[in-house]
Parts: structure tokens; sequence; C-alpha cells
């Protein structure tokens, strides 16, 4: 495994953009300090959202998961981009000439994506400590370390979303028309799940556990939005007679379609490059 890893890490190297790419991704993430400084001057109300508990532990762990899960686009042109220049270069053509197997090829890609999921974890959990021991109200290792579950969340969300990119760039060859596709499919979900819950199920849960089972649905559903749970919102959803009851948890079955998706997009990838005439 560490033979394969090396090849993919040595397609790397030399590729600027691609370290263009990572670089920003992760500079990034660095930058939800920033989210800190920034302050509201609404009138009367003045405030800053460092001041709104953002960054309070265990609290963080949902904020910067759901804030970092944004970013993983950058990675994602990195993914399409490695699979079109296998063909673009020909480079694949020689790995198999060379006598790596089409398996051995497809596994070398899922443990490059599966490195870029764990040291993005690894990473945004040393972001997160930093800046939760550095505006945190609350430092008790048992708050610190409750509500890790969004962690492993944002792990499983990356690793199913690369394994995907990995699949449409294996499927469609050009990294634009790749991005493309993905794009499209994003736009395709949301359509359906706009027909289902207007046209066929209105006034009913009927869409969302349809949805729950669509790839990009059931990532996006692993780490939901967690603005609402900050007190100014509630207070503001009170004052106008609203109530915000939603479920932030990270569920087991909602990590399971992930990883069974995650599963198949491997699979795929595999059926389809033994299928095709290289």
């Amino acid at each position: 495994m560490l033979r394969l890893l090396n090849i993919e890490l040595h397609k790397l190297r030399y590729n600027r953009s691609a370290k263009i790419l990572i670089s920003t991704y992760f500079i990034l993430i660095t930058f939800i300090a920033l989210i800190a400084s920034i302050e509201f001057d609404l009138g009367p109300i003045h405030f800053r959202l460092a001041d709104q508990g953002i960054f309070n532990f265990p609290f963080i762990w949902h904020f910067n998961s759901y804030i970092a899960a944004i970013l993983k686009l950058f990675l994602a042109i990195v993914i399409v981009s490695m699979m079109s220049n296998e063909y673009s270069h020909r480079t694949l053509k020689q790995n198999l000439i060379d006598g790596l197997s089409k398996k051995e090829f497809v596994l070398s890609k899922f443990i490059t994506v599966l490195l870029f999921a764990v040291i993005s974890t690894f990473f945004l959990l040393v972001v997160s400590l930093i800046l939760g021991y550095s505006f945190s109200d609350f430092t008790e290792l048992s708050i610190v370390f409750s509500d890790m579950e969004y962690i492993m969340g944002y792990f499983i969300k990356l690793l199913g979303f690369f394994t995907f990119c990995m699949f449409i760039g294996i499927l469609i060859k050009r990294s634009a028309f790749a991005l493309g596709f993905l794009f499209i499919w994003w736009i395709f979900e949301n359509i359906l799940y706009g027909v289902l819950n207007f046209r066929f199920f209105r006034d009913s849960d009927i869409p969302e556990q349809i949805m729950q089972f669509f790839p990009l649905t059931a990532m996006s559903n692993i780490v939901v939005e967690p603005f609402s749970r900050l007190n100014f919102i509630k207070t503001a959803a009170t004052q106008i007679g609203e109530e915000l009851d939603k479920d932030y948890g990270v569920h087991w079955y909602q990590l399971l379609i992930v990883i069974i998706w995650t599963v198949i997009f491997v699979y795929l990838s595999l059926a389809l490059l033994k299928k095709r005439d290289l």
C-alpha cells in the first residue's frame, strides 16, 4: 500500500495547480479564526461573532466541521484533476504497462483520497483546539472532548465526497466536465426534493426520508447548519414567535448511508475501469 501511495504522491509533487489548491484549502481552514473578528453594527444592535459563543467548547466542533466542509471543493478539484490527468497524460496506460493492475490503480487513488480526508480531519481538530482554548469560556476536559462525533462526521463526509469525485473523474475523464457533472447532480437532487416536497408529498417529511439516501444529500445531512443553535438566533426567533426545533445530532444511520455510498463509488470506479478499453 505504501508503494501505491508513493506513486500518487510522486504525481502530485510535480503538479503545481494541485499544490496551490491543497495549500489554499488548508490556509482557508486556518482563516476560520478571522470569523472571531467580524463585528455587526445594526443600529442599536452591536455584537461580535466571537462573543456569541461560536468558539466555545463543545459547540466549536459543530461550527468548524460545518464551515470547513464547505471548503472541500478545493480538494474535489484536485481529485477530479488527478483522475483526468491520468487520461490526458497517458500515465494510466503507462502504469498498467509497468505492471500495475487496474485494482491496484483504483486502490492507489482511494488511499490518496483517504489520506486527504485523514489529514484534513486532523488539521481541523488541531485548529479547533487552538481556537477553542483561545476563545472558549469552558475548558474542562469533559466539555472539550464532548460532541466529538462532529469530527467523525466530518471525516466520513469528506471520504464519501472524495470517492464520489474519484468516480466522476474516472467516468467523465475531463476535469471541467466532471466538475460540471458534480454541479448538475447537486442541482438534480435539489430539484427532485422540490418536486417531491411541493408536488407529491406537501406538508410531509416523506421527501426528507427519500432524499436522505441520495449521495450529496446524505453527505450534507451528517453535519447540518449550526447557526440556529446560537443563543442570539434563538432569542430573535422567539421574539417573532418562532420555535427552532431541529435535530443537530450526528446519527449512526447517516454515517452508514455515506459509508455505503463510499463503497459503491469505489466498486463502480473499479468496474468501470475494468470494462473500459484503455
